[in-house]
């Protein structure tokens, strides 16, 4: 049964708000189970972990499912059951943020089936509530049984007007040029992802240990909470680890260790090296059949097989180390080859082939309109986006065979680091919608950075003048303690094998996005920046490459690609634009076949129109101008006759109708205003007034004919109607 007062602890932020972290009330039955308050937010986290492995289990399986509650922010879902459904790509982030700092700190051979949850429960608009989730993770496996190498947390980082500011308001984020969330122990930075606006390596290291002093506030609070808690959180559940046995170990390592060498110093490629590897174990299985019993395969063989792929590991670690050699034969600061092609897909409105190595990426560019635009819609955002990336990664590309479905975790990982590095160049005035698609279809390594290389090309192709062209890099070290290996542009099995893995965005002048993985104690702050000049150096390499296929944006779109233009109206005239039930516009829109959206921003509207079509726009524009005119007293306009009267004439133009009156057709009197027009006739007139009570607006002609001279002159002035535009004294014409 939950207490009804909970066992609480709490931190000061920073900036002076308090952060409590309460447990024992709710969700008992949970292995763990914490609320996280700051204000009126309040996350609430539970974690269970099963007391014994599956058998047969090959790897740990972790799920961290982080959800925002709709009732926390006041509303109800806006799908079809009106319920919270599957994660949103926003809640997977946030799910793949926690997941990947707390993974690592599990036992090895923990096998164990464990499912954090994460769900927000209370929301306020101006906290970010993504930067406390890891933080109630940990708490509730500090206050568990469950074997945990923590505590940990997570903190937003943000350069505000030059100033770090450590987990900021929502609305400050709007003034940062460095966004970054940092996760960390007491001791080691874990992680690190973000975005910034062409910062440089110096920032980036400044935030991470601004971050991490934040960090160790909150990791004691946990740790405190749990010494509150008692044994059940002090005292963790019995686990040992797996122990190879002796016998196993020397038979794998005698048996095999030259022959990884022979393998991993081959400079093979990809799938060489793979069959390589691969025919080390089934060679020593078929031998190990021969000579050994049957008893002796069925107890050890699948031990066997597992500590071969951790031996290989070894082996090849030491290789890189103490030999300077990489698996494909590169320094180690070397890139691999890279070709580059743009316009490769004639019908898109841009696109390009980045290939490096034997990772390449097939990117098509898309220009939409308003229409067009992505809405998102979570607990505490409703908003549309118009910048779009959409990450592919088919089974073929590492030839494998797999069902087609939707996009996995990885897949929405991968996509997001790539469209926050190519956002950060977009243009301010952007009136398209823009989808980016990456589709992977050879992969070694790094397909993530071909992604965001290949949507920078297609973006030039496409005609859009992105601020600069942006490269991406994927780095790695391998490191004992003593000797470091920092990798330029790693490959998939140099992924694997390192301590410290991270990717790197950015233009010529800085870093637009990262993402790092840290998995050894104690890396000193020198060897990180050392790494990010590395990783510099091999991002302006990368740069230097694409210059080859396109060196800046082309100077216009596509022939084919849709042309949109906006002008802005006034908010009043908005409502006669669209028209009754949208009459208006849609009968410009058939007309002239044009795409049009308004959208009120402030006291104006924003009008956009698209078409391929120059001369369509145009006709829509001008049905625009005519509606929205407001004349200006002082213009002339040309006008056309539409009713006589004895008083006068009434003359429509630019959509507007006005009264010419008798006093105002010419400097002589004038008797019969049907001498000197006629429905239909052409006259230009100036506006020289506006009733201030009924807008009428007061029109004049012989404010643009020349004065006779002496100041007068007669009521028959001889003029025949050619001699004026707009009419004159029909008497004369025979």
């Amino acid at each position: 049964m939950g207490l009804q007062t909970p066992i609480t602890t709490s931190f000061d932020l920073p900036d002076g708000r308090t952060v409590t972290i309460e447990t024992g009330k709710l969700a008992t039955q949970a292995d763990g189970s914490v609320v996280i308050r700051v204000g009126d937010t309040m996350l609430f986290c539970s974690v269970v972990s099963a007391k014994e492995a599956r058998e047969g289990q090959p790897f740990f399986p972790l799920s961290v499912d982080y959800q925002e509650k709709y009732a926390s922010a006041g509303r109800i879902p806006g799908n079809f059951f009106r319920r919270e459904a599957k994660l949103s790509d926003y809640e997977v982030l946030i799910s793949r943020l926690v997941d990947r700092a707390i993974r690592p700190l599990f036992p090895d051979g923990y096998m164990n089936d464990t499912q954090v949850i994460i769900n927000l429960i209370s929301g306020e608009q101006e906290v970010l509530p993504d930067a406390f989730a890891a933080l109630a993770a940990s708490s509730a496996l500090a206050v568990s049984d469950i074997p945990f190498a923590g505590p940990i947390s997570e903190v937003r980082v943000a350069r505000i007007n030059g100033r770090y500011v450590v987990n900021p308001f929502r609305s400050d984020l709007e003034d940062a040029d460095l966004d970054i969330i940092v996760a960390a122990t007491m001791d080691n930075v874990m992680m690190v992802e973000g975005e910034a606006s062409e910062v440089p390596e110096s920032a980036l290291i400044e935030a991470i240990k601004i971050g991490h002093e934040a960090i160790k506030v909150q990791c004691q609070a946990q740790l405190e909470l749990a010494e509150k808690v008692g044994e059940k959180a002090t005292v963790k559940r019995e686990f040992i680890p797996p122990v190879v046995d002796d016998t196993v170990k020397e038979i794998v390592e005698s048996n095999t260790r030259d022959k990884i060498h022979e393998v991993a110093a081959g400079a093979l490629d990809k799938v060489a090296r793979k069959e390589g590897f691969k025919a080390i174990i089934e060679e020593l299985m078929e031998k190990l059949k021969e000579e050994k019993s049957e008893e002796f395969m069925e107890e050890y063989g699948d031990e066997i097989k597992g500590y071969y792929d951790k031996f290989k590991k070894e082996v090849i670690r030491e290789m890189v180390l103490t030999d300077s050699r990489r698996l494909d034969g590169r320094k180690f600061d070397e890139i691999r080859d890279i070709w580059c092609e743009v316009d490769y897909l004639p019908s898109a409105h841009g696109s390009a082939v980045f290939t490096r190595g034997e990772t390449q990426s097939l990117t098509s560019l898309t220009l939409g309109t308003k229409q067009d635009e992505l809405m998102v819609d979570t607990a505490m955002d409703h908003s549309f986006s118009n910048f779009i990336l959409h990450y592919n990664f088919p089974a073929f590309s590492v030839g494998e065979i797999k069902p087609m479905r939707g996009p996995g975790r990885r897949e929405v990982g991968h996509a997001n680091l790539a469209a926050r590095s190519l956002k950060k160049v977009m243009p301010e005035e952007m009136p398209y919608t823009i989808r980016i698609v990456s589709d992977i279809l050879e992969s070694n390594g790094s397909s993530s950075m071909a992604t965001v290389c290949a949507g920078a090309l297609a973006l030039m192709d496409g005609g859009i003048q992105i601020k600069a062209p942006v490269s991406g890099i994927a780095m790695g070290m391998i490191s004992d303690g003593k000797r470091t290996a920092i990798l330029s542009d790693i490959l998939g099995d140099e992924d694997a094998l390192g301590d410290m893995d991270f990717k790197v965005t950015g233009t010529e002048n800085g870093i637009t996005a990262c993402q790092m993985d840290i998995k050894i104690d104690g890396l000193p702050y020198e060897e990180l920046e050392k790494a990010l000049n590395q990783a510099r150096e091999g991002r302006l390499h990368i740069l230097n490459e694409m210059k080859k296929a396109l060196e800046a944006p082309r100077e216009d779109l596509k022939p084919h690609a849709p042309r949109i233009v906006e002008i802005i109206i006034d908010k009043s005239f908005i409502g006669a634009v669209i028209g009754p039930g949208g009459k208006v516009i849609q009968e410009i829109q058939a007309e002239t076949g044009t795409n049009i959206n308004i959208e009120e921003v402030g006291d104006e509207g924003v009008v956009s129109i698209a078409s391929e079509n120059k001369e369509s726009i145009d006709a829509a524009l001008a049905r625009i101008r005519r509606i929205t005119f407001t004349p200006s007293v002082g213009d002339t306009y040309d006008a056309v006759v539409k009713t006589v009267m004895p008083y006068g004439v009434f003359v429509d133009f630019m959509g507007k109708s006005g009264l010419l009156h008798v006093s105002e057709i010419d400097h002589a009197r004038v008797d019969r205003v049907e001498d000197f027009f006629q429905e239909g006739d052409e006259v230009r007139v100036k506006l020289i007034g506006v009733d201030k009570k009924t807008g009428k607006l007061r029109l004049s002609r012989k404010a643009l004919l020349p004065r006779p001279e002496g100041g007068g002159g007669d009521r028959d002035n001889g003029r025949g109607r050619d001699d004026n535009r707009g009419g004159g004294n029909r008497r004369n014409r025979d």
